[in-house]
């Protein structure tokens, strides 16, 4: 039975070339606006989503209309920046996840169905150097140098009201 190939592509050199060098672009440009932040900085931080924005607008809305409730320690103009650079990122930002996803699912697909092939290759040289056909054995050995230190874990046996159980 032949196996499902849902993608079969070939990214013509010239194509590649011109997509990095549009990326390559697009990171010289913003690379003055964007910081990079550790992953503990990232977690500690509060974050805002699409269900926050609507929040944050009114708030500096309000704040701007209302200056008597803002608190002194408050930037309502700094608020304002903030919000803004959310605002142009997004622009950017979302475009770019969906393509971001569309590389991930294709780069997923296609070596999924090229790890699959190359199992069913290995398989069928296994068969083959177990009927010791030539240069089989070679090929196998060399091929299960991936698999090495994978196979099944002895696990020890423990008691369970005095009966003999495996965890």
């Amino acid at each position: 039975m032949a196996q499902e190939n849902r993608v079969s592509i070939k990214i013509q050199p010239a194509d590649l070339k011109k997509v990095s060098d549009a990326i390559k672009v697009a990171a010289d440009t913003l690379k003055p606006y964007l910081v990079a932040l550790t992953p503990v900085e990232r977690q500690q931080l509060p974050k805002m989503s699409d269900g926050n924005i609507p929040f944050v607008q009114k708030s500096l809305e309000y704040a701007q209309a209302n200056a008597s409730f803002v608190p002194a320690y408050l930037d309502v103009t700094e608020l304002k920046t903030d919000l803004d650079a959310v605002e142009s990122l997004l622009q950017l930002f979302r475009p770019l996840e969906q393509l971001y996803q569309n590389l991930d699912d294709t780069m997923t697909l296609s070596g999924s169905e090229a790890y699959v092939a190359a199992l069913a290759f290995y398989n069928s040289v296994k068969v083959a150097a177990k009927m010791k056909v030539p240069g089989a054995k070679a090929i196998a050995e060399d091929l299960s140098l991936r698999f090495a230190g994978q196979g099944k874990k002895l696990t020890k046996p423990t008691t369970n009201n005095n009966h003999a159980t495996v965890k």
